[in-house]
Formats: structure tokens, sequence, C-alpha cells
């Protein structure tokens, strides 16, 4: 994986995301992510923001299931990362990942332990305090599967 498409799926200003207000239901809570539509909004992700509300998020799409791993390059504030595969069951999380604002290109990844085809960026402790175990489904609109 291109170590510039990690700085791209995990940072974020949301400006001009398609999918702005799309909702997502996870273990019966909905969150309204936003849904980076091409590869400079994917680059951008969450970076520079300086927050984000308990409900709010983002979710990456990819076209097909594969090891997937995001950095926090220039990103404000620290995040649950939760990584689903095409079936839309959770695989795995990275919880509480620390912001990334000077490291440089030397922040650290923070990978999948299996194949994802949706990664989910939520505010450090939201998706902890899910209590998600592996299989667990993520409920999303018609027409997102595969979507990028």
């Amino acid at each position: 994986m291109r170590r510039g498409w990690m700085l791209a799926a995990s940072m974020a200003a949301l400006t001009g995301c398609a999918g702005t207000g799309t909702q997502v239901e996870l273990k019966g809570r909905q969150f309204s992510v936003d849904i980076p539509d091409d590869d400079e909004e994917r680059a951008r992700g969450l970076m520079f923001r300086e927050s984000m509300a308990a409900d709010e998020g983002m979710l990456f799409i990819f076209e097909e299931d594969a090891p997937r791993a995001f950095w926090m390059k220039n990103t404000l504030i620290p995040l649950d990362i939760l990584y689903f595969d095409g079936e839309r069951r959770f695989v795995s999380g990275q919880y509480r990942v620390p912001t990334c604002k000077y490291g440089g290109n030397d922040c650290p990844s923070y990978p999948s332990e299996g194949d994802a085809r949706y990664v989910l960026e939520l505010n450090a402790g939201v998706g902890a305090g899910l209590g998600l175990q592996p299989g667990d489904p993520i409920a999303l609109p018609e027409g997102l599967n595969g979507r990028r």
C-alpha cells in the first residue's frame, strides 16, 4: 500500500466531501458521516480539523477488501479507527489513536487486523465505547457498497 494513501485515508477538512450528513448505524447509534469522494478529499481526510461532534465521523469506502492502514499526520483530534469488511462486518479497531501534528512523515500507521473495505473514523473513545466485537455489523445506506 502506498504510504500516500495511508495519509489520505486519515485526515481531515471536510469541505467538499460528498455524502455530508450520510447516516450510518453502529450498535444502535446513528452517526452522521462525511464520505471523501476523490483522491484529494481522501488525502485531506480529517486533517487540520479542530473538533468533531460525538455523533459525527468520516467513512472511507474502498472498491475491494484489502489490508488497510491509516496514519494521523496533521490530524488535530484523536480518533478511533474502525475497520469493516465487504460484508459490512467489524474486522478490528484502533482506539484512542493520538494526534501526530508535528511528526512529519514519521507518524506511525494503524493497520487493520484483516481485510477491510470500509473504514469509519470517530472521535477517540466513541468507537471504543460501543464494545464492538468481530463480526458486528454496520448499517449503511443503499448504494454505498464499494462506492468511491
